[in-house]
């Protein structure tokens, strides 16, 4: 397995290592898995970043849900991972292989991130010769470790820290049987954490001596940009582009259009945010999907009614700008009268006592911005990235940029998956 420090994230990595207080990259990291992510390791991972690379602008999320295999992980990732669209991903998750790939793949193919894929920790001592037959799993657990994710990593180009073999050195080197690092059968103890912490940690190192050629994302000078009765064009083959713009700001204000239409009419161009109450509250909703196009609203899902076994349910929708819009069942597909709301009933997560009048909530929101009214003069040592559209279909497409006002621009930054 190859497990050298630095392969696979050197764009990250050079963003946070060139940073200075004259230039401070805007650097988006998330950690995404269940439990083990959760865990304080990943908070150690993050200070250790914060400490070693102070002058990066840094924005570190940890969206990990604890007990959600990869098979429901599949399904939150379209509120958490996709629209978030770090430089990188620092991933474990336990569960299917087949899920864990199209989480991967869909990565690669939807988000410009980095994706930096944790082996697991070490549980119980490795079989000399695991058999399918083994009654604790550990079969499965080597097949996972030593087959399934290093050839995922391979053929996704992902980076792979390979936690096992670390860990397991530990163990032996200090004499130390498995349980000394863990707090039960699986989770960390501060031990185990400070194990993690050291192995991931150790992983994220820049190495200018890889040379490696990330054109995933990649600026555009607009400083000679030709304007024709206040109307500019660029050309951009990708799924999304921020504008950088000048630290003095500008007090007019400027319209996009993609493809000669408004940011606001790409379907594509919306997501929903995780509902809340989170996951593991006695109504949780996994994925919901849309049918026509979205707006920027916030909805409400109410429980009106719970059957006597408690089993099933039936809601109300209804969204701040649509309004009511419909009623379904939880044993069947629903979709909303205007289309904005599509639900398979598989993705109720359900866990404790429901009652009427439990209320679910999200917000559909633009990835990004028809119109951008005047900008205050801002640090010029920050880069301040400003959406301009996000989840586009990959492809070639046309920036069209009216402006209203004086204004000068500075540059695009474009995200082209498939680069």
């Amino acid at each position: 397995m190859n497990n050298e420090p630095g392969k696979g994230i050197q764009r990250t990595m050079r963003l946070l290592a060139t940073s200075t207080p004259a230039k401070r990259n805007h650097v988006r990291i998330l950690f995404y898995g269940q439990s083990i992510t959760e865990q304080s390791w990943s908070k150690q991972v993050a200070d250790n970043i914060r400490k070693r690379f102070p002058n990066a602008d840094l924005e570190i999320e940890n969206r990990a849900i604890g007990g959600f295999a990869s098979q429901l992980l599949r399904r939150t990732a379209e509120y958490d991972l996709y629209p978030f669209n770090p430089d990188l991903m620092i991933f474990h998750v336990y569960g299917s292989h087949i899920d864990y790939e199209t989480i991967i793949r869909n990565t690669r193919e939807r988000t410009t991130a980095e994706i930096l894929m944790q082996t697991d920790h070490v549980t119980a001592w490795p079989p000399a010769n695991p058999s399918e037959k083994d009654d604790e799993g550990l079969w499965w657990t080597e097949l996972m470790n030593n087959t399934y994710l290093p050839d995922i990593a391979k053929r996704y180009g992902c980076a792979l820290v390979d936690v096992r073999t670390g860990w397991l050195r530990h163990l032996r080197e200090n004499k130390l049987e498995p349980k000394a690092l863990l707090k039960d059968g699986v989770h960390l103890n501060d031990a185990g954490c400070d194990v993690m912490a050291k192995l991931v940690s150790d992983y994220l190192i820049y190495r200018p001596d890889l040379n490696e050629q990330n054109k995933r994302v990649f600026d555009v000078s607009l400083k000679n940009l030709k304007w024709v009765k206040n109307e500019a064009k660029v050309a951009f083959t990708g799924t999304g582009v921020d504008l950088l713009p000048d630290a003095k700001g500008f007090s007019g204000s400027l319209n996009f259009l993609i493809d000669g239409k408004p940011v606001s009419a790409f379907p594509e161009a919306y997501a929903f945010t995780r509902p809340d109450p989170a996951p593991w509250s006695p109504l949780f909703i996994r994925r919901i999907d849309h049918a026509s196009p979205l707006l920027a609203e916030d909805w409400t899902l109410t429980v009106n009614e719970v059957s006597n076994e408690g089993k099933s349910f039936r809601y109300a929708v209804k969204g701040s700008v649509t309004g009511p819009d419909g009623e379904g069942s939880s044993e069947e597909p629903f979709r909303s009268t205007s289309g904005r709301l599509v639900i398979d009933p598989a993705d109720f997560f359900r866990n404790g006592e429901l009652k009427a009048g439990y209320t679910v909530r999200w917000r559909a929101y633009m990835m990004g911005t028809d119109r951008l009214n005047s900008i205050a003069p801002f640090d010029p040592s920050l880069e301040n990235p400003i959406r301009i559209v996000h989840g586009l279909k990959a492809g070639p497409h046309t920036l069209t940029i009216h402006r209203f006002g004086p204004i000068s621009l500075s540059r695009l930054r474009i995200f082209s998956p498939q680069n």
